[in-house]
């Protein structure tokens, strides 16, 4: 439920709705993309330790001069320390560098089990040469991410790229339930079942790639001639309408940028709101996009959720 520029969470805490991304952003730019942004009136920061650039994250927030207790700060859990013994430890390191006492939310970043290691975030199996995947349960690590909530350390917990079977799963054992499900949402992936499916679960869906990813060299929503075309009549940037988009459909988002002039631009999104006619017609990108990609044999898209 929105609450303003706010979502409810179901363990009572509030979420803001726009949050600065610092995945791919590079150690020496995130300490003054963090700092910008905080300045600039956001009021969550979303971090892993996968990502490489923790302390660099910790040392903008503590440049910002914001208070600990006015922002809403994410990490997650990486695939190296499922096993329940490797849990706290791994919370430990990111509080450390990140510089605080506790995390607003703990997120386990993907429902797969890597053999634990401190050197590099994907072992490898030396007899296949493949990544070392190992069997742990996604409910005993599950319960040593409860145990946090118990010690204070973290406030709500939640998952990063579940389908909803692995959280139907997930449920059947846990005392907590997720407070959040962190997966890509933009126009071209509106993961429109599981987000239906979440809000009837009392699960906030955080969106990330919220303009676009273009990873895969896979065009981006953001570069959507209607997206564009909307943005000039609104007199808004792309981005911004589709950061309005987006939480008007009832999701976080979170945008990422170093460039500060840009980080302020996108955080202006969330003041936008559009008209049930432009809402629908963003909708409508889906379906144009998604015909084109599968109208054409030289490339292939995996349709994860309508």
């Amino acid at each position: 439920m929105a609450l303003g520029r706010k979502f409810k969470l179901n363990t009572g805490h509030e979420i803001p709705a726009v949050g600065l991304g610092t995945w791919q952003s590079k150690p020496n730019e995130v300490q003054e993309a963090v700092s910008a942004a905080l300045k600039h009136g956001y009021r969550h920061i979303d971090a892993a330790s996968v990502y490489g650039n923790e302390r660099e994250v910790g040392a903008g927030i503590k440049a910002s001069g914001v208070p600990r207790e006015e922002f809403f700060l994410t990490s997650k859990l990486w695939n190296t320390d499922h096993d329940p013994e490797n849990v706290e430890a791994a919370v430990d390191r990111s509080l450390r560098d990140l510089q605080t006492d506790y995390l607003d939310l703990y997120l386990i970043h993907w429902p797969v089990a890597f053999r634990h290691s401190t050197t590099t975030i994907q072992p490898v199996d030396e007899k296949t040469g493949l990544i070392d995947v190992i069997d742990v349960p996604i409910k005993d690590t599950w319960a040593a991410m409860e145990a946090l909530v118990a010690k204070g350390k973290v406030r709500s917990i939640g998952v990063s790229n579940f389908t909803r079977e692995k959280i139907e799963e997930l449920l059947k054992t846990a005392e907590i339930p997720p407070a959040v499900n962190q997966i890509e949402a933009h126009p071209y992936l509106q993961q429109r079942d599981l987000l239906e499916w979440s809000k009837e679960k009392g699960i906030v869906v955080t969106g990330y790639s919220p303009l676009g990813n273009n990873i895969y060299n896979i065009p981006r929503a953001v570069d959507d001639p209607l997206v564009i075309e909307t943005a000039k009549t609104l007199n808004k940037t792309p981005a911004q309408v589709l950061i309005s988009w987006a939480v008007q459909r009832g999701t976080v988002v979170l945008p990422k940028s170093v460039t500060p002039a840009r980080i302020q631009s996108n955080f202006e999104g969330v003041h936008l709101r559009l008209s049930h006619l432009i809402f629908l017609a963003i909708d409508l990108v889906y379906a144009d996009y998604m015909f084109q990609i599968l109208s054409s044999r030289k490339t292939h898209f995996k349709l994860y959720s309508r």
